[in-house]
């Protein structure tokens, strides 16, 4: 028999908001923010609200007996098609999954007019699991909610905006993604504050659109000197620490280390690579974006594996000086000294 496809996030969704219920979800995995979406949308759409009084039983793992809730899942609807029962933060049962095991008999014949909730933060309820083969033989939804890895951040970032009827520029993109890393929940709060900030009429998000309304500057920043690094762009490098100099608060050199440390670690591996093709590049080097992945081709042009190491040891003198290890120099100053490193490093063995 052929397995039966996982369901995804919008396809889930769009059951539910259409009363199309199975009588078991079973929501986990590690990405918080698609679990409380479709428990949210449950929780709205299983039982009208003038109904939850007598139809709906939410618990909280620390605090669940699952003895109650066995038996609040078998009671009857009360003047109402279906009832509604959650446990949520089920990972913070006693025994976590162990203990989840107690519903197996009740996953092998779930109640028709109930609806049952599991939402297992964390991790991933195992497919092994006796509990978890109960419910998917008896048409649960069993849903794993996996970590947004950085190298797949642009279409999640794309995929959100146009399902909010906006379109954002390639830059703009990878500008988010940069500033924001995999913190799904608040990405996607970035660009509702962007969506309200560009009002109706407008539905393009743009490099300018983020400079105004998050802060970031479009042609000042960290992904804006890796960029000039990777073209070999010295006069750019400058005119950016310069401005960086400006407002030292705004741009601590620890997390400009970090980015260039990342940037030269990945230049380091992609020189290592035979198979130098997009799919294999994006996979390996975990970039977050297409448009990175342009910078690393262009680095490629004229950064070598030894040139690229260079650079690595070169920055981890700057961090450690920049810390006040061996140097009492300004942070900014020696920041001007090492891109001129980065850029005069030997690329001979």
């Amino acid at each position: 028999m052929a397995k039966k496809k996982a369901l995804t996030y919008r396809e889930i969704l769009l059951a539910v908001k259409k009363q199309d219920f199975a009588p078991v979800y079973l929501l986990s995995g590690e990405e918080p923010y698609y679990l409380d979406k479709i428990a949210d949308a449950i929780e709205k759409y299983a039982v009208a609200e003038s109904d939850r009084d007598f139809n709906c039983d939410i618990f909280y793992g620390q605090d669940a007996d699952l003895d109650l809730v066995y038996a609040s899942c078998r009671q009857f609807p009360f003047m109402a098609d279906r009832r509604l029962v959650m446990l949520k933060e089920a990972q913070t049962l006693r025994n976590g999954k162990t203990a989840l095991e107690a519903l197996e008999t009740y996953m092998k014949r779930p109640s028709p007019q109930t609806v049952f909730v599991v939402v297992f933060k964390g991790a991933a309820l195992s497919s092994m699991s006796k509990m978890v083969k109960a419910a998917a033989a008896s048409g649960a939804v069993v849903f794993n909610s996996q970590k947004v890895r950085d190298y797949n951040l642009a279409p999640v970032i794309k995929d959100y905006a146009a399902e909010n009827g906006m379109q954002i520029d390639e830059k703009a993109t990878a500008m988010l993604a940069d500033y924001v890393g995999a913190d799904i929940s608040k990405l996607f709060g970035e660009i509702d504050k962007l969506q309200v900030a560009l009002g109706p009429g407008n539905k393009r998000i743009t490099p300018e659109a983020i400079e105004r309304n998050i802060g970031v500057s479009k042609d000042y920043n960290n992904f804006e000197l890796t960029s000039a690094l990777a073209t070999n762009n010295y006069e750019k490098a400058m005119k950016i620490v310069r401005a960086f100099s400006r407002n030292p608060k705004a741009n601590p050199t620890v997390v400009i280390s970090a980015t260039l440390f990342k940037f030269y670690q990945k230049m380091t591996i992609a020189t290592m690579e035979r198979d130098r093709s997009d799919a294999n590049l994006m996979r390996a080097l975990e970039l977050k974006t297409p448009y990175a992945l342009k910078d690393i081709r262009s680095a490629m042009n004229h950064i070598n594996f030894f040139k690229a190491r260079r650079c690595v040891q070169a920055i981890r003198d700057f961090d450690a000086k920049s810390k006040g290890i061996g140097s009492l120099q300004n942070d900014m100053e020696m920041l001007k000294e090492l891109v001129y490193k980065l850029f005069t490093a030997s690329p001979n063995p």
